[in-house]
């Protein structure tokens, strides 16, 4: 069984998501965006065999400390899109202008594609392609724990910007309607700020993205 844990991190509170198979205790990292002592205090705590880092976009606040964890700990780097390479090479300066620590760039060693899976242990998940708020964001989706990781695309009562470069409202709003209304109302999602919803509660209230 898919288990995870969200922990907040940077001055940003991004949801970064510990993910790993409970039968193995094999696991991965959701969007290490910094905070790299208070990510691997849980995986310690937890006695986790972290594998590799999952990428949803390549934002400072997601992405910041994906190359120090890599190389620390010499892990792959999988995800996200390769549409999200300009955002990756701007990492320094995204640090920078936003006041965080020096971040580093990197080259992912897999780029995802939509309809790709993941796997952690003996967990499987399914990766979308869902552009709009950056170009080559994507998202996770375990259909055996009825939970989504979706980065910025979708939030509890909102939905991701789309005024940043190569952001794209219209883009975005297909996204969330043909790749994440499939995978179900019951569906928990994990979004990359704040609270959780459900897919069903989002598509009945979310005034972005009702159906009503």
């Amino acid at each position: 069984m898919l288990c995870y844990q969200t922990i907040p991190v940077t001055a940003f509170q991004q949801n970064c998501s510990l993910v790993w198979c409970d039968q193995t205790r094999r696991a991965a990292v959701i969007d290490p965006g910094g905070d790299l002592d208070v990510i691997l205090n849980q995986v310690a705590e937890r006695e986790l065999s972290l594998e590799a880092i999952w990428l949803t976009h390549a934002h400072i606040d997601h992405a910041g400390g994906t190359g120090e964890l890599s190389r620390r700990l010499n892990i792959p780097i999988v995800g996200p899109h390769k549409a999200d390479q300009f955002w990756i090479d701007a990492l320094p300066k995204q640090s920078a202008m936003f006041g965080f620590p020096a971040a580093q760039s990197f080259q992912p060693t897999q780029w995802l594609e939509d309809g790709d899976t993941v796997t952690v242990g003996q967990s499987s998940l399914q990766v979308r392609h869902c552009p709009g708020h950056t170009p080559g964001h994507v998202v996770f989706h375990s259909a055996e724990a009825k939970r989504a990781f979706v980065g910025d695309v979708l939030f509890a009562g909102s939905i991701g910007r789309t005024d940043f470069p190569q952001g794209d409202l219209d883009t975005l709003l297909d996204s969330i309607r043909s790749r994440l209304w499939p995978m179900g109302d019951e569906t928990v999602f994990i979004p990359g700020h704040g609270p959780e919803s459900t897919f069903g509660r989002e598509r009945r209230t979310n005034p972005y993205v009702s159906d009503i």
